[in-house]
C-alpha cells in the first residue's frame, strides 16, 4: 500500500508543472498573507491593515510555535480562536463552556460566557446545537432584555452517568435542542426543579456546539467538564456594508461568474471556483486542459514510466521522509492539544481582557528545554512537593538556575489555580516576592518556571537550628518586617489589590542572602478597588493559619491575610508549629495557645529559647502586635501598612530604650467549644463546621482529640 500511495504522490508532483492553465486559486486579497498556520484567510477577512474590512480583521498569534488565528476585538471583549473560514458565509470558532454552578465555574468575572456578537456581521448558526450536561431542572437561553427563547430540561437518573455521544442526550442527565435563528447575544439561566431529590443534582454546564467540527475523544461526554472550549459555527454576511465598495466592486448583479443575494452574500457560479469578493475572483474550471485526462497517449506513457522509475529510486527516502513528517505533525498537534488543555486559551483571554503587558513579558518555554534543564525531571532534582505539584531544580542553556514547578492537575479548578498564579505573579514586582520567569503549556501537565531560591523555607529554620543561619532576634525581626512589607505591597501598592490567601511559614522562602521571598500564589486573587472582600463558595486554606471570621462567613478580606501573618509572628516568637502537641500529648492551636498565654501574662513560658535572651521590651512589642493581628474581629486588626510601620519602628530601635507597654485588655477574642474532629492534613474546610455559642460566632482550637498532625 505504501509504494502505491507514494507513486501516486510522485505522479502528482511530476504532472503539476506541465499544466499551463491550472493555477492556484487565491482567496486572499493580492499582496496579503493568505493564511495563518493551517487556516486560510479569504478576503474580506485579512491580517494586515488594508487586507480586511472592519469586523473581519484576524489576529495571527504564535504562542506555541504554531500560528493561531483569532477574531479579537478588546473593545467588544471578544477573543475567539478561528478554526476555519468559508467564503460561502460560515466561520468556525472556539467558544467557551458556561458553568451553571458557582462551584463548577471559573473564578474570574464573565469567563466561560458565550461571545456577544451584537452589532457585528456575525450570528450563531442554526446548525449549532445547545447542549446541557447535568440534571435537576431546566436551562434557559435568555436574551439581554430578559426574554427566554429556548429551554432544555433534564431530569436526574442512572446515577448521573452521561452518554457517550451528544445524540443520546435524551433529557436524562443531559439534554440538547436546536438553536433559534439570528442569535447574537444571550446567556444561560438555570431553574431548579421542585421534583428533584436532594443529593441527586450534578455539576451543570452548557455550551453551543457544531457537531460536524467536534471530534469526541475516547471518553466521550464524561470528560467534557475538563474541556475549555468547543467548536461553534457562526454565519456572516456583508449586509451592513451594502454601501461600501468591496475591493473595487460596484456591480454585484451583472456578473455571470457568481451569484449574490441582497445581503451581498455571494458564491461562485457552477463551473467556477475561487473568492467572489475579489475582482475576477471566480475562475472557470476547465478539466480538458489537464494533461492527465486529455493529453496524447505517448505523453501519458512517458509520464507513467518516468514516475515509476522515480518512485522506485526514492521509495525508501520518501517513506522515511513521510514518517518524519507524520511524526513531527503528530508531535505538533499533541503540543497544541496540551496548550489548550492547560489553559493557553484562558491565558490568552486574560492577556486580552486588560493590561497584557506584564503577561506578555513572561517567557513561554518549550518542553524539550525544561526536560534538559531538569535532567528529565530526575528525582534527584526535587526541591519539594506540595498540594499543587512538585518543584525541581533546573539549569537553563544560558546557565541560569531556576525552580521548575510541575503541576499535579486533576480537574478544571486546579487548572484555573495554575493560570491564576501566572496572572497574579505577572502583576507583582517586589523584592520580597518570588519572581516568575515563565511557563510551559505544551506538556501533559503545565510547568511554571521561577527564580531559584536556594535556602529553603522559614518554617525549616524555625523548627531546626542552623549554624549557618541562626535565627537570632534581630534576624527574626528583619524577616517579619520583609514579609509584612510584601503583604502591604500586595494589599495597598499593587496595580490591583491582591489577597495572598495562604500566608504561612512554609510559603516564605529565603534566597542566597537570606532575604525573604513570599511564594505560592495559586489561590491568590486580585480584587477590584471598589470591593472590600471576596465571597467564596468554598473555604480554602491551611489549618492553624485560617482566619476564623473568614471560616465563619466565607468572606475573605485583607484582614484575613493579617490574621495568617499574626500566626507567623507567633511562630517566630515561640518556635512552635501552627498546630502542635503539648507535653501532655494534647493537640493545640498555636493562635489559641498564644492568646491565652498573653492573657494570663505567661509569655515568657512559651518563648523560643533562642528569643529568651533578647531585649524584653522589643519582644513584648512584637508579641502585642501579634496579639492584635490575631484579634477575632477582622475590623479591629491593624492593616498591613500599620504592621509594617510598627515593625520598622521596633527594628530601628533595637538596643534603645523603647517603650512598648500596651494595654492588652482591648484585644478581644471569644472562646467556646468545637466538638467536630479536624483533619490537619486537609487544605480545604467547610463552613458548616463552625459552631455558635450564645448567638456569638466563635472559633476555638483548644486541645482536640483524634487530630492528625503533620
Amino acid at each position: 500500500m505504501v509504494p502505491v500511495l507514494f507513486l501516486l504522490h510522485v505522479i502528482t508532483l511530476f504532472l503539476w508543472p506541465t499544466s499551463t492553465s491550472a493555477k492556484a486559486v487565491t482567496l486572499a486579497k493580492p499582496k496579503c498573507t493568505p493564511n495563518c498556520g493551517v487556516v486560510q484567510i479569504p478576503y474580506p477577512f485579512g491580517i494586515e491593515e488594508g487586507c480586511y474590512i472592519d469586523w473581519f480583521r484576524i489576529q495571527c498569534y504564535n504562542f506555541t510555535g504554531i500560528p493561531t488565528p483569532t477574531l479579537w476585538y478588546p473593545e467588544k471583549q471578544m477573543s475567539l480562536e478561528v478554526l476555519n473560514i468559508s467564503v460561502e458565509g460560515t466561520l468556525t470558532v472556539r467558544s467557551p463552556i458556561t458553568f451553571l454552578d458557582p462551584i463548577c465555574g471559573c473564578p474570574w468575572p464573565n469567563s466561560g460566557q458565550p461571545a456577544n456578537l451584537s452589532g457585528s456581521p456575525f450570528v450563531f448558526s442554526q446548525k449549532n446545537r445547545l447542549a446541557v450536561m447535568g440534571c435537576g431542572g431546566t436551562t434557559w437561553m435568555t436574551l439581554d432584555n430578559g426574554s427566554r427563547v429556548a429551554s432544555c430540561p433534564s431530569v436526574c437518573g442512572d446515577g448521573g452517568k452521561l452518554p457517550d455521544t451528544l445524540d443520546r442526550c435524551n433529557g436524562i442527565n443531559c439534554c440538547q435542542i436546536n438553536t433559534p435563528p439570528e442569535l447574537t447575544a444571550f446567556n444561560y439561566t438555570f431553574e431548579a426543579s421542585n421534583k428533584t431529590t436532594p443529593g441527586t443534582e450534578s455539576c451543570k454546564y452548557a455550551f453551543l456546539v457544531d457537531q460536524e467540527s467536534w471530534v469526541y475523544d475516547s471518553t466521550g461526554l464524561s470528560s467534557i467538564q475538563n474541556v475549555m472550549s468547543i467548536p461553534v459555527l457562526l454565519d456572516w454576511n456583508l449586509n451592513r456594508y451594502s454601501t461600501v465598495q468591496i475591493y473595487g466592486r460596484h456591480d454585484w448583479t451583472n456578473d455571470s461568474t457568481m451569484n449574490c443575494t441582497s445581503a451581498h452574500q455571494c458564491v461562485c457560479s457552477r463551473g467556477y471556483q475561487g473568492n467572489p469578493y475579489l475582482i475576477d475572483g471566480c475562475r472557470d474550471v476547465d478539466e480538458c486542459e489537464d494533461p492527465i485526462t486529455c493529453g496524447p497517449l505517448w505523453l501519458k506513457v512517458a509520464i507513467l514510466v518516468i514516475s515509476c522509475v522515480l518512485g522506485l529510486l526514492f521509495l525508501h527516502g520518501g517513506t522515511w521522509w513521510s514518517y518524519k513528517v507524520i511524526k513531527k505533525r503528530k508531535n505538533i498537534k499533541r503540543k497544541q492539544k496540551f496548550f489548550k488543555q492547560n489553559g493557553g486559551l484562558l491565558l490568552q483571554q486574560q492577556s486580552s481582557s486588560g493590561d497584557q503587558t506584564s503577561i506578555e513579558k513572561l517567557k513561554l518555554f518549550h518542553s524539550e528545554e525544561l526536560e534538559k534543564a531538569t535532567d528529565g525531571f530526575n528525582a534527584d532534582r526535587i526541591l519539594g512537593r506540595g498540594g499543587q505539584g512538585t518543584v525541581y531544580k533546573g539549569m537553563l542553556a544560558d546557565g541560569k538556575i531556576v525552580a521548575v514547578k510541575k503541576s499535579l492537575l486533576a480537574n478544571g479548578s486546579e487548572l484555573r489555580q495554575f493560570i491564576n498564579e501566572i496572572v497574579v505573579l505577572s502583576q507583582i514586582i517586589h523584592r520580597n516576592v518570588v519572581k516568575l520567569w515563565g511557563c510551559c503549556l505544551e506538556t501533559e501537565v503545565p510547568l511554571l518556571v521561577y527564580e531559584f531560591i536556594p535556602n529553603g523555607t522559614l518554617s525549616h529554620y524555625i523548627q531546626h537550628e542552623n549554624e549557618d543561619f541562626p535565627l537570632t532576634w534581630g534576624i527574626r525581626l528583619r524577616v517579619a518586617k520583609e514579609v509584612a512589607g510584601a503583604l502591604s505591597y500586595l494589599h495597598s501598592a499593587a496595580t490591583t489589590p491582591i489577597y495572598h490567601r495562604d500566608i504561612k511559614s512554609s510559603n516564605i522562602l529565603l534566597d542566597d542572602k537570606y532575604t525573604v521571598k513570599v511564594a505560592d500564589f495559586g489561590t491568590s486573587r486580585s480584587v477590584s478597588i471598589d470591593k472590600t472582600h471576596l465571597t467564596l463558595s468554598q473555604v480554602q486554606g491551611t489549618f492553624g493559619y485560617l482566619d476564623p471570621e473568614y471560616f465563619q462567613t466565607s468572606q475573605f478580606t485583607d484582614k484575613s491575610d493579617v490574621y495568617s501573618f499574626g500566626v507567623v509572628l507567633a511562630e517566630l516568637l515561640t518556635g512552635k508549629k501552627p498546630i502542635f502537641q503539648t507535653k501532655s500529648q494534647e493537640t493545640m492551636s498555636l493562635s489559641h495557645y498564644f492568646l491565652v498565654s498573653m492573657e494570663e501574662n505567661r509569655l515568657s513560658d512559651i518563648l523560643d529559647a533562642r528569643v529568651m535572651n533578647s531585649e524584653k521590651k522589643e519582644v513584648m512589642a512584637v508579641a502585642n502586635l501579634a496579639m492584635r493581628c490575631l484579634n477575632m474581629k477582622g475590623k479591629e486588626r491593624p492593616a498591613m501598612k500599620e504592621v509594617v510601620a510598627e515593625l520598622e519602628a521596633i527594628f530601628k530601635l533595637q538596643g534603645e530604650d523603647y517603650n512598648v507597654q500596651r494595654n492588652t485588655s482591648d484585644v478581644g477574642y471569644v472562646r467556646s467549644g468545637i466538638t467536630e474532629v479536624w483533619d490537619v492534613g486537609s487544605t480545604s474546610v467547610s463552613s458548616s463546621m463552625v459552631t455558635e455559642s450564645s448567638g456569638t460566632s466563635s472559633f476555638d482550637l483548644r486541645p482536640l482529640v483524634s487530630i492528625k498532625t503533620e
